[in-house]
């Protein structure tokens, strides 16, 4: 009998998801997780229809150039207006030097400020005389940033080139902005009333990044190099997502002959660390009792005995949740704590269903942790710039 884990709720109705089985990475070697086939995995609904992520991000490309003149892509979030301004955002930084993770920070900045308008303001004199395209109100705020007095005159603060380059300016004398959280680094330029509300335009800011400037929210910057889909660990791509670990996937994501495998296996050696693939809140820490209602997570598992042992599940932006399994230990966070993308969440081990040291990482989306919300992590994570086992980078120069 499959159960979810205490804590876990199914969606208040069931949702029919539509889409084809694909057939996952071939496991190179021996199954470590769950036993396979109907003993799948104890800590999820198994029932539910596969479902596989429909990827509209573009290849990581080496030429990252944006291109300013003629048609803008299609996105149902923005029109053409503002991704052009987007755009601008992203010469701007590329002029400038900034790496990809600060254009997706400046993108998603401007998403929240203004929506990617280039705004006069009701009460400033002289705003609605200049192009734009809406109107505000806010204090004395205007443009793409809604940067106020301080930041320049009323005709540079609503000429969209002056305020992403003052944006800039400012971001990059902020300490350690790229290791920050985007949230935390947009507030600290911004100074908010609101800060915290930056971090839920993350994932669409990476998407148009990746469609304007061919896949660079999926680099990771290296020196004056920018590595396609090779973030691991500590290693942050420009969409703010990582690979918790590095190695390659065995045993892929309900495969044919494990349908209700709901995530995907990585060999590791015992205590090799883990990482949170990205910025968030800890939801879960805790032992997965066993089949038998056991608690007995401090020792090695074994096949068929039920539950993912040590694990943790972490919600982030875009309301993704990310599960790791299988720990050698108690977790090193806590339910409520806010983590950094890349942070040492826990180690790799053998606790729960399991048959060797490994992890076992899961995606879900729509905030749902049951299996209903499970998705392929494999593309999911290339998408993210931050293949899980990819062997090779791809280098660009910029």
């Amino acid at each position: 009998m499959n159960t979810e884990p205490s804590g876990v709720e199914q969606p208040p109705r069931p949702r029919l998801r539509i889409g084809a089985l694909v057939t996952a990475l071939t496991a190179t070697f021996t199954l470590l997780c769950c036993g396979g086939g109907s003993a799948a995995f104890f800590l999820t609904n198994l029932g539910g229809e596969p479902e596989t992520l429909v990827s509209n991000e573009i290849t990581c490309q080496q030429d990252h150039k944006v291109n300013m003149t003629g048609d803008m892509p299609r996105m149902p979030q923005y029109g053409d207006s503002q991704l052009r301004n987007a755009a601008i955002i992203i010469k701007v930084g590329q002029e400038m030097k900034v790496s990809p993770r600060g254009w997706v920070i400046a993108i998603a900045t401007a998403m929240q400020e203004s929506g990617l308008r280039n705004l006069a303001n009701s009460t400033v004199v002289g705003s609605r005389d200049i192009p734009n395209e809406g109107v505000g109100r806010d204090h004395d705020s205007v443009g793409l940033f809604q940067q106020r007095a301080g930041w320049g005159s009323v005709a540079q603060r609503m000429t969209p080139e002056y305020a992403a380059r003052k944006f800039y300016e400012k971001l990059v004398k902020v300490d350690n902005w790229q290791q920050l959280s985007l949230t935390r680094a947009a507030q600290k330029v911004q100074i908010s009333a609101y800060p915290d509300a930056y971090a839920k335009h993350e994932e669409i800011a990476s998407r148009i990044v990746n469609v304007l400037a061919g896949g660079a929210a999926r680099t990771v910057q290296i020196g004056n190099r920018s590595i396609c889909d090779q973030a691991s660990a500590e290693t942050v791509a420009a969409s703010g997502w990582t690979a918790p670990i590095p190695g390659g996937v065995g045993s892929g994501f309900r495969t044919a002959s494990r349908p209700r495998h709901n995530g995907v296996d990585i060999a590791a050696r015992r205590g090799t660390p883990i990482h949170a693939a990205a910025t968030g809140r800890v939801l879960v820490a805790r032992c997965d009792p066993d089949r038998n209602g056991r608690r007995d997570c401090d020792v090695d598992g074994s096949p068929g005995k039920g539950g993912c042992g040590w694990f943790v599940d972490i919600l982030h932006a875009g309301r993704y949740i990310t599960r790791y399994c299988h720990m050698v230990a108690k977790p090193l966070v806590v339910p409520g704590q806010e983590v950094k993308a890349g942070e040492l969440i826990g180690r790799v081990g053998s606790s729960g269903n399991s048959s060797g040291p490994h992890l076992h990482f899961e995606v879900h989306r729509d905030g749902d942790r049951s299996s209903l919300g499970a998705i392929d992590p494999v593309p999911f994570m290339r998408q993210k710039g931050a293949a899980l086992g990819s062997s090779s980078a791809r280098i660009a120069r910029r």
